[in-house]
Parts: C-alpha cells; structure tokens; sequence
C-alpha cells in the first residue's frame, strides 16, 4: 500500500481523497507554513472540492504521477485546501486568480511566499503543455528557477498582487438605495437574458435561482410581463434540459452548452435547495403545476439522496463513476431497447431525443445518450395525437422503469460532510415548499435538520461551527453560515409558528451582529472578528452560486424587524446596501438576492397577524390562505393564546380571535386593518395589500408550457 501524507488526519473527504497522493500534502495551518519560511521555500496551493471532475482530472494527472509530485516536493511545501471545508480561504484566493489572470474556477493553483502573498495564479493545469496551457512539469521547474535567482522580482510581484487584492476589498459608498436600483438590476438582467434558450449567460450556462427570485419579485412590484417571461422561460428549459435528471430527480451543476442539455452531472446540495425555492415561488406566482411538481421531486431527491441518518444534508453528489464523467445518468440506444417494449421505446424517443450514435455535440459522441426533451410535453402530446394527461402519465412510467435499471449500476459517490450554510439553504426550501404546498413532510425534515444542527453543530461554549461529519464539528461559522441557517429559520416559523424557531433566528443574528458586523463601515464580514486575516478580511457583496451573505442578511434583518418591531434591525439591514451602494451602481445585476432584500426594505410589505386556536380549523384555514400566496414581502405571525401574549411579539399586542374565530389583521405602515373573520374578506384585502397580479395577459410565457 502506499504511504499517507499528512492529509491523512483530516476529515474531509476531499482531502483524504488525496491522502494517499505522492505529493506530500499539507492541509491549512500553521504547521505547513512554518516549514515554508524555516526551509525558504514558497507554497503551493492547490484549492478543489471533491465533486469537481476537473479537480479529478487535475489529481489523475499530476498529484497521483511520481514525477510531478517529486518536483512538486522539491520545490515546494504543498498545502490541499477543500473549499467547501474553508470557504473563506478559497474566496481570498478566487478574487486573487481573478484578478490575476481574468477568470477562476477549480482545481485552483495558487504559488505564494510563507507570508502567504501570492506571486501565480492559473487553474487547471495539465502535467505538460496542451491546448495553450503551461504544463506542471513545465511550470514547477520555471517557478523554482525564478525563486532561486530572482527573489527580489517575486517578492515584489506577491506584494503588489496582495496589494491589489486589499484594494479591491475596500467599498466605496456613492448613494443611497431606492427603486432605481430595481430597474437598473431588471435592466441588466434584460440585456443578458437569452430568449432563445433561456438563462443569463452563453454556454457553460448556470443556475441562477437568485436571479429568478428577483424577477419574481420585481414582476410583484411592477407588473411588467418581461420579468416574468424570463423567469419562466428560463425555469422551463432548465426542467426540459440534460441540466436536470428526468429519471432520478434534482439538478445537475451547470450545462456546458446553450440549450441546458449538456451538463458537467455533480449535483450540490445548494443548488437542490435554491432551484426549490425558486420554483416553489414560480408556483405561487403562476399556479402552474409543472413548477410545484419540480420542486417536489428536486426536494425528494434531496430527502432520499442526500440527507443523513441524522437527518442532515450532506454536500454533493460526485459527476463521475469509476473515472467516467456522467456514466451513471447516460444509456446508449441498445440498452434502453433492450429492457423496454418496443411501443414504449418508441413513445419514450418521441419525447426523449435517443440515437444509436448518442446525442452529445459532433466530437463529443460515443454512443451515449443524455435525457432532455425534445420539446415541451403538451406540444408533443398534440403532435402524435395523445393527451397531455396521459402522455405525462406513460413518460413517468416508462422513467421509473429506468430508474429502476439504473440503481444496478454503481453510483457516484458522495462528500458526506455537512455544511451549516447549505444546510440552512435546504431547511427553507423544505419549510417554505411545506408552507406552500402544504405537506407536512418537508416541514418536518426542516425541523428535524434545524434541531439537529442547533444541537450539535457547535463547539464547547455553545458557539455555531460550519460543518459536521462522523460524529465531530469543526470550523468556526461564517457569515453564511449564521444567515442561511437565519433564512431557515425564519421560513421554518412562518411553516410552523413555532416560537423556538423565531427565538433561535433572533439569537443566533445577535450574534452574527456581534462578530461580523463592521462597525466603522457597516455590512459584515465574511469571517468572525477572531479569525485568521489572509491578506485582507473581506466582505462578500456579489453573488456566486450562492447568494451573498450580505444579501441574505439584509433579507433576514427585513423579516425579523417586521416580526419583531425592532427598529434598530432594519437600521442595520439598511446599512449594506448603503455599503456596497457604488459597486452597485457600477455593477447592477451582480447582486440580485441583495437587490431582492432592498426590495423588501422598499416597501410595502405586510405584517399578518391570525390570532386563534392554532389547532383549530378555521385557523389553520386562514393560515394556510396566506402561506399558499406569494407574499414576498410579507411576514406572517400567529398570535400567542397565553396571558403574556405580545411581550415577545410587540405586533401581537391586542390581536385577539373575535368570538371565538379566528381573526386576521393586516398591518401596513404601522396601521392595521379592521380584524377580519371571513375568509373571502382575508383573500380580498391580501389582494388589495399586496397588489397581487396572476397571469397577466402580456406574460407571453405562460402559454408556453
């Protein structure tokens, strides 16, 4: 057996997936450091995750290869970080790679000095020069030569670089926000978004659920069609596309193609968590059943898939299968011949495109076949002269049958840690789809996942850590950590109106507050006022993958100022928009979740108080009134029966159910309406309050799908 490197003691599966590498790996910390200045040697630093199938390649190629990896050792002290386990070190170093060669993405190499300044940055590297890229065997010899004889120059370059680096960290104020923000971030995503196909970019095209869920609201405020057209347009060729999995649910990281249909197949558990979402709202929005059924069927995965016995969400799920990117999704025409009848295969090819010689782009063919839709199913089922009840009906047939099939193959593998931020992400899409679609199962798993993290996922004095896995936690919180496990909560009282939750996102944004927040500038942070500073501490304003902590946070302090009556947290929300307000102005469309909180903060928005018996029907009636609407701006609260009723909960003061039925109030402004008892009166006044278009007739979309 080969021997360990020192990766060999940790906990990540990412890193141990590299333990056994030639390369004498050191993880994060002091130790590897220390090295590097006793030996005057600088640092190589290799940043991935254990899903990405470049980093695979990368690892195959060089890290696994005895002659990289001697060259490697001798030049260098070599330090494996895995970005999900440090998100805060990947994020200094991905604006370093950015802002040094112009794009980013992993495996991400990184060359500093001990001192932790960076001198090279690329990504993927191949062992020898191809395709206009420097290889490793090229490239490590070059790098010691100039370290050896030239250290003045290097030197000079790494403080210029993390110079740069500090500058860019520093935000500009340049105004206050108002609803010109909005347009301007509507605008952009206008001039970006691609009617043909859908989304916001050419290919390799990405999930943007954040993106989404503003144009949702946006279409909210204004009533402009585009917005929505966008949104669904943009939901649909996703659903219809190789981006999705028809056959086992959820969705695939991103499409290498314009037309959705080509992915790169890891799944991730965030992005099972915000594509729920968004659609849970599209739901709402339209009341179209193919967005509640996606979202079902995204969130079952996740439940079936990737949650662990002590009902948590692990990360992702891996693209390959024994060194096979997406082996496990694809079938070749023979295969699906040879265990399907041949009128069901012949129906299945009218919706599913299948060819003998595959279906991937000229180059890329090897027989295989990937699942995505030829057309929208209603306009195929008018083609051949069949229902599109019943054709949905054969097609979710002739799908299980081969999933059945495909569970004989070996799947790919999972990272098995789980992540406080991500998990917070899935506890509000399974409160808010509970909420929405009134199925007490996902509120159940959200409970079950937010007292489980809650409980466990902290350190000896109580305070929140960023990951767990086999029965230890580790790393102190994020920023994102304490907001999206905040958002999850929220949405888990409004599903539940259990006080716990509301007492839990009070508390753990207190203390959010207290170790992020700048107090000189405003906003927050993305690490804690004790964490170690890595060329600069920085702050996160522009969304990823992932929404902005900031903007999340901005959304949370909205809701639980409205919930709670205090003041002072909406004056801290408002602080980051004010903070960030130049770059967005120079960048409108870069942070839409901030620009769907601002939004919020705008105005209106609604408190709605239902006072009564909550296990009584004509309260859970009225409950189940407001949280089947999309009310984005909107906070729902259930008004306590006991005699301290309003002391936590200022806006419950006085709200009381009216002889004995339960009573809604509508507070706007800081007035509330008249208490109303009937429901069609409810229905009426929450139209009138929230300006609630459906299906307005210049949202071309709809007809669509």
């Amino acid at each position: 057996m080969k021997p360990a490197n020192r990766l060999i003691r940790e906990n990540s599966p990412y890193l141990l997936q590299h333990a056994y590498n030639p390369v004498a790996w050191y993880p994060w910390g002091r130790e590897a450091f220390e090295k590097a200045k006793k030996e005057n040697r600088p640092v190589f630093l290799s940043i991935g995750y254990s899903s990405c199938h470049w980093c695979h390649v990368m690892a195959h190629e060089s890290f696994e290869d005895e002659d990289v990896a001697a060259i490697m050792n001798d030049a260098f002290v070599c330090v494996k970080v895995d970005r999900e386990e440090l998100p805060h070190i990947d994020h200094i170093f991905m604006r370093v790679c950015q802002m040094m060669t112009g794009s980013g993405g992993w495996p991400m190499t990184i060359i500093m000095t001990p001192d932790k300044e960076p001198f090279y940055a690329a990504t993927y590297l191949p062992k020898h020069a191809r395709g206009g890229l420097i290889g490793m065997m090229e490239l490590v010899p070059l790098i010691k030569d100039s370290w050896d004889k030239d250290r003045r120059a290097v030197d000079e370059l790494a403080r210029a670089v993390s110079a740069g680096a500090k500058a860019q960290a520093h935000i500009a104020t340049a105004g206050n926000p108002g609803e010109k923000w909005l347009a301007d971030t509507y605008e952009a995503l206008s001039r970006s978004f691609q009617d043909d196909t859908g989304g916001f970019s050419p290919a390799p095209k990405f999930p943007t659920p954040h993106h989404i869920m503003f144009l949702l609201r946006f279409y909210q405020r204004t009533g402009e069609g585009h917005a929505l057209h966008m949104a669904e347009r943009t939901l649909f060729a996703m659903r219809s596309g190789g981006i999705y999995d028809h056959a086992g649910f959820g969705f695939h990281r991103y499409a290498t193609d314009t037309l959705w249909r080509i992915p790169h197949f890891e799944k991730m558990l965030y992005d099972q968590a915000l594509l729920a979402m968004a659609y849970t709202e599209a739901y709402l929005v339209t009341s179209k059943e193919l967005y509640r059924n996606t979202a079902r069927e995204v969130l079952d995965y996740a439940l079936t898939d990737l949650r662990s016995e002590e009902g948590i969400f692990i990360s992702s799920q891996d693209a390959d299968t024994n060194g096979e990117e997406g082996g496990y999704y694809v079938w070749t025409s023979e295969e699906l011949r040879s265990f399907l009848e041949a009128d069901d295969y012949r129906l299945f090819t009218r919706v599913f495109p299948v060819e003998d010689r595959g279906n991937y782009p000229e180059g890329l063919r090897s027989g295989k076949n990937i699942l995505f839709m030829r057309d929208p199913l209603p306009q195929t089922a008018q083609s051949i002269g069949m229902s599109g009840e019943d054709l949905h009906h054969h097609i979710t047939r002739i799908l299980k049958i081969i999933l059945d099939k495909r569970a004989a193959r070996t799947p790919p593998p999972k990272d098995d840690k789980a992540l406080t931020d991500w998990n917070g992400l899935m506890i509000a899409a399974l409160a808010k789809a509970g909420a929405a679609f009134k199925e007490p199962r996902y509120t159940e798993a959200a409970r079950r996942a937010a007292g489980f993290i809650l409980s466990n996922v902290k350190d000896g004095s109580g305070r929140l850590l960023h990951l767990y896995r086999e029965g230890s936690s580790a790393h102190h919180a994020l920023l994102n950590d304490y907001t999206f496990l905040v958002w999850g909560l929220i949405e888990l009282y409004e599903a539940s109106f259990e006080q716990i939750h509301l007492d839990e996102a009070l508390r753990l944004t207190r203390e959010c507050i207290d170790k992020f927040r700048d107090q000189e500038n405003g906003a927050f942070f993305l690490t804690p006022n004790d964490a170690e500073v890595v060329i600069t501490r920085p702050k996160e304003w522009m969304d990823s993958a992932l929404p902005s902590g900031n903007g999340v946070a901005l959304y949370n302090l909205m809701r639980l100022a409205r919930i709670t009556g205090d003041v002072s947290l909406e004056n801290l929300g408002m602080e980051i928009p004010r903070t960030f307000s130049g770059m967005i102005t120079a960048i409108p469309g870069a942070q839409t979740f901030l620009m769907a909180g601002l939004d919020y903060a705008l105005g209106p928005s609604i408190e709605i108080v239902i006072a009564g018996d909550p296990c009584a029907e004509d309260t859970k009636v009225m409950l189940d009134i407001v949280t089947t609407r999309f009310l984005p701006n909107g906070v729902v609260v259930l008004a306590p029966e006991d005699s301290r009723k309003g002391e936590r909960l200022p806006i419950t003061k006085d709200k009381k159910s009216l002889e004995g039925k339960a009573t809604a109030y509508i507070c706007n402004g800081f007035t509330c309406s008249l208490p109303i008892t009937d429901t069609d009166e409810l229905i009426k006044a929450l139209s009138q309050h929230t300006g609630l278009i459906k299906n307005p007739s210049n949202a071309t979309t709809q007809d669509r799908f």
